[in-house]
């Protein structure tokens, strides 16, 4: 299997220039950078892309938007923090993208989030565009009032650049249903309009999908199943970790455990629990979903699971490993940590969670590696048929949509492994996620006309 492709020399100056037009985006420059190093062979095949700029375009969002958010605390004191969206490209779709409420957000990680969504959600086959947005308030230690007084204020700027036909936001890091509850009361208090379809991720009395909460983790497994699959192998037997113990990480150790894997670790940001007899998911769902307490308390329920403080989950031997926490949490040292000690295969439940050096490493070992723009791509695929449905004043059942979900998963695998297959790199899905999501969307654009 082919390692990372070089850049072309076509791209680079591309790639240079959108550095020098966002100085400091770390994250959104290797974003950028890894699209970028896959469609060298896309122009060869596609002159019409750099007749129409359609790269340059493609890194340029259409619109962000940059605004304070004023909300009171519980004492009283006024707080400022500071709001964003990134309506990157609408070329296939109204912009779809979550929100994240975390301190670490600025402009660069929000861009980095609304670019890979661009290809994300061109894969997923729905009619939606890429964008993303966000704050840097910290949801954690603050009172539900709290919360809902930060997300009121934090709707009434936002609400004016929203629309189902429009853009439609969803969850991410820091907000969950709580969250999106409140956003959704302010925008139809403000607007007078029910429009269920502005938001997604919503509570299902009032127009949320079955399946949503579960889809990113779910989808992540059902796309590392395919990937085994392809290698004659499944997770009948498999050990496995997954990083984090939030939303995605908790409904992919569930997925695994169906499907007859075994996974004996996960974390926070405070350490690992690590349960060699397998992960207890009741538990950390209660600790995580109902009492919001630290994983560390798993160790007072299980006294043979060992809480590392600190420690690096990596490092805790496995066959599948499935990073579902945050950005650039595998880094060179970890992916050949995790090589050396027998895993063959790698599904990021999280966006962009290996760094440059950690891929490199994972394709010249030659182990299935989905990266996240294809094998996360669950969450916005249910996010789009929770669109649907409230289109058509519908619910559907669980178990209908949970099928949609995988087949839409099963063709994600599909395309992403045939591409890859037509321009001479087989098995290297970083390549095949790339090239198959920039074409629907480059094809788009040029038909579209100068926009």
């Amino acid at each position: 299997m082919a390692a990372a492709v070089r850049m072309d020399e076509k791209i680079e100056p591309i790639f240079q220039e959108v550095i020098q037009r966002n100085p400091g985006e770390v994250e959104f420059h290797q974003a950028v950078r890894e699209v970028l190093e896959s469609l060298g062979p896309v122009l060869v095949k596609h002159p019409e892309y750099t007749h129409h700029k359609i790269i340059e375009r493609i890194c340029e969002p259409e619109r962000q938007i940059i605004f304070r958010v004023p909300w009171q605390d519980d004492k009283g004191n006024v707080q400022i923090n500071r709001g964003f969206r990134v309506e990157f490209n609408s070329a296939l779709g109204p912009y779809k993208g979550g929100l994240r409420f975390h301190p670490s957000v600025y402009l660069g990680i929000i861009k980095f989030l609304g670019f890979e969504q661009i290809f994300k959600n061109s894969l997923t086959g729905m009619p939606i565009g890429g964008g993303k947005g966000g704050s840097d308030f910290d949801p954690k230690g603050k009172s539900d009032s709290e919360i809902m007084r930060f997300c009121q204020s934090f709707m009434t700027e936002l609400y004016r650049h929203l629309g189902e036909y429009t853009d439609v936001p969803a969850g991410d890091i820091g907000v969950g249903g709580r969250e999106i509850g409140y956003m959704f009361g302010q925008y139809k208090r403000i607007t007078n309009r029910y429009e269920s379809g502005v938001l997604t991720g919503k509570g299902l009395s009032y127009g949320g999908s079955l399946v949503r909460t579960e889809a990113t983790g779910y989808g992540a497994t059902f796309f590392v199943n395919e990937m085994l699959k392809v290698r004659g192998q499944s997770f009948e037997g498999k050990t496995c970790v997954v990083s984090g113990s939030g939303n995605v990480a908790i409904y992919t150790i569930e997925k695994i455990h169906q499907l007859g894997g075994k996974v004996v670790a996960c974390s926070d940001s405070n350490g690992v629990i690590y349960h060699e007899a397998g992960i207890d998911l009741e538990l950390v769902q209660r600790l995580k979903e109902v009492e919001r307490r630290r994983i560390k308390d798993y160790a007072t329920y299980h006294k043979d699971a060992k809480f590392i403080e600190g420690g690096n989950i990596w490092e805790i031997p496995c066959q599948v490993a499935m990073p579902s926490a945050t950005q650039n949490e595998i880094n060179g040292r970890d992916a050949k940590l995790l090589v050396k000690n027998g895993c063959i295969a790698i599904g990021e439940g999280a966006n962009m969670p290996t760094t440059p050096e950690g891929v490199k490493v994972f394709l010249d070992a030659g182990i299935a590696y989905g990266p996240g723009k294809a094998a996360n791509a669950g969450g916005v695929a249910t996010s789009a048929l929770e669109m649907q449905q409230n289109a058509s004043r519908d619910a559907w059942t669980f178990e209908f949509t949970e099928k949609k979900l995988e087949d839409i998963m099963v063709n994600i695998h599909q395309l992403c492994y045939e591409t890859s297959e037509e321009y001479g790199v087989p098995g290297n899905y970083v390549a095949g996620s790339n090239i198959a999501g920039f074409i629907k969307v480059a094809d788009a654009m040029v038909a579209l006309g100068l926009i």
